[in-house]
């Protein structure tokens, strides 16, 4: 069997780093220290694309604002989406925040002696400005973020490219063409405007 063969950039994007008490807890991490790289996104989501590429930088930008001088603390965050979970790509985006955050829905782990509490704490359709909204559990510090995708401009023929590469006729080559063109695309989005307040927008 060959080896998991993923694009060169992903190893280019800037990690997240958090603390998860949970993980210190149970031995599962030294010092509960996780560092999350865009790879392992892609793994929960199975794929790369530029919803998957903007939850990772709003996941990124809200814990920078909220922990400026300290390890985010995985566990201790809720986090809401304006949009319900069957509509767009809204599960998409819940699912790698969750990653991140620990925040998790009805599923969630229950917690032990009434600490560690993940359930509940990624909700959906909450009314807000932004797109979705980070709160520290300990402090009540929020922050609201957008993802415009639109201020990373589509590749030139990209939409054509698709349209060969899902065509029933479509060989090797117009796969590839296609694939190359996307996460050019999406290592545009990570790696050149990972700090672009056009593209992750703080709103709240």
């Amino acid at each position: 069997m060959s080896a998991e063969a993923l694009p060169d950039f992903f190893a280019a994007v800037p990690a997240i780093v958090v603390a998860d008490p949970l993980a210190a807890l149970l031995g599962a991490a030294e010092g509960g220290r996780l560092e999350y790289r865009y790879a392992d996104a892609v793994r929960l989501a199975g794929h790369s694309c530029p919803t998957v590429a903007g939850a990772w930088l709003m996941a990124r930008k809200a814990l920078a604002h909220l922990y400026p001088d300290e390890l985010p603390q995985r566990g201790g965050l809720q986090v809401a989406l304006r949009q319900p979970l069957a509509e767009g790509v809204t599960g998409v985006v819940g699912s790698v925040l969750g990653l991140v955050t620990g925040a998790a829905g009805d599923g969630g782990f229950k917690g032990l002696a009434g600490r560690h509490v993940r359930r509940d704490l990624l909700r959906y359709g909450v009314p807000m400005v932004g797109e979705l909204r980070v709160t520290r559990l300990d402090n009540g510090a929020a922050v609201e973020l957008a993802h415009h995708a639109q201020a990373v401009p589509r590749p030139t023929g990209l939409t054509e490219l698709m349209r060969e590469a899902l065509a029933p006729q479509a060989g090797h080559a117009e796969r590839q063409a296609f694939a190359a063109a996307w996460q050019g695309w999406v290592r545009t989005m990570l790696i050149d405007h990972a700090d672009d307040p056009a593209l992750i927008t703080i709103v709240a």
